[in-house]
């Protein structure tokens, strides 16, 4: 059982979607005359309250693709939506291809036999290696085994075979790439700005938590998100971030002012998100739970003189005793108290 709370632009909407639970005719006499009353019966059970967050799916990550080299023509660009692997080509400048390989910064020089060590160099031999052309040692130093690794490589690809790689013969991105937009265009010259964007292909859920809300998500979270269909797949708070970001003009210009704290969640089954980009999503945060605890329903609680709840039970008679009230859930609250057992009946109103 659990109670939605609905995160909308920067305030709490508390609503219930409760369990169905069947009520009957009560065999004792009402409290009050007039007023007629039913029966519940106290259940053993989990409870669990849950806040839910307007997201967006769509795919981690921006990644602007510039090419690094000295200028040219744009002659060949790949598709939006398209998916680009290591080792495959990103764009082609003068005819030539530009490949793609996996690394966590941006190509600065030409690799070749006499470079430096660094960090450019270990991430190539790590993907001739990933590609099939074993050889060199994974150390970020340029050997005669890395080159005879990049003539390999070279030569299945159809390039010219010179055992170096060019400034601009490939781009290091974190990788796998999902095209989104391209800026350039075929036939054009390369320019100073990227070329085209692109995204990571792991399927997400953007999250901007207005900051007074903040404390409802945090990190590595486990959460349950509802796709528009109605369908609901696991995920985890993968990011989020420390830093707020003041609202833009259209949003102030709709009266929302509040800046926003961005948080990612990553789906477990990603092929469940596959092809919904941009599409809104529900996630679901459980903020408390109980387990295995006496419910009742909310409305057979009743208030006591000195203070405090009780409920009326009825067991072959009709009298009013004190319970503890723990978690609200929906319809059902946690109590606990002298006389609660599985299975009692208690007076609700009908």
């Amino acid at each position: 059982m659990r109670r939605r709370t609905v995160l909308i632009g920067g305030a709490l909407l508390a609503g219930s979607a409760g369990a169905a639970l069947g009520l009957r005719r009560a065999p004792a006499a009402p409290a009050v005359a007039g007023v007629p009353t039913g029966t519940a019966t106290v259940q053993r059970t989990d409870l669990s309250t849950t806040t839910v967050v307007q997201g967006s799916l769509g795919y981690a990550g921006a990644y602007p693709i510039y090419w690094p080299g000295a200028g040219g023509v744009v002659t060949w660009l790949p598709r939006p939506g398209q998916v680009i692997s290591r080792g495959e080509r990103v764009l082609a400048v003068d005819n030539r291809p530009v490949r793609l390989l996996y690394g966590d910064r941006p190509a600065w020089r030409a690799m070749a036999l006499g470079v430096t060590s660094g960090p450019d160099v270990r991430a190539l031999e790590a993907n001739l290696v990933a590609l099939g052309h074993a050889g060199p040692t994974v150390d970020g130093r340029f050997t005669r085994a890395t080159a005879a690794a990049v003539r390999r490589w070279q030569r299945a690809t159809h390039q010219s075979v010179t055992g170096r790689i060019e400034l601009g013969d490939v781009i290091f991105q974190p990788g796998r790439l999902r095209v989104t937009t391209l800026a350039a265009q075929v036939g054009g010259p390369v320019a100073g700005g990227p070329l085209l964007s692109a995204t990571s292909t792991t399927v997400a859920v953007t999250l901007a938590i207005p900051v007074t809300d903040s404390h409802v998500v945090h990190l590595h979270d486990a959460v349950t998100v509802t796709l528009p269909a109605g369908e609901t797949v696991p995920g985890r708070v993968t990011q989020l971030s420390t830093v707020a970001t003041a609202a833009n003009q259209e949003d102030m210009g709709r009266g929302e002012q509040l800046p926003t704290i961005a948080a990612t969640v990553t789906l477990a089954r990603q092929v469940a998100g596959a092809g919904l980009d941009q599409a809104p999503v529900e996630v679901h945060v459980t903020d408390a739970s109980a387990k295995n605890v006496l419910a009742v329903p909310i409305t057979a609680l009743v208030a006591l003189a000195g203070g405090g709840y009780g409920v009326y039970l009825l067991d072959g008679g009709r009298r009013l005793v004190g319970v503890t009230p723990g978690l609200f859930a929906d319809t059902l609250v946690e109590v606990s108290g002298d006389g609660l057992r599985e299975g009692a009946i208690v007076e609700v109103p009908a």
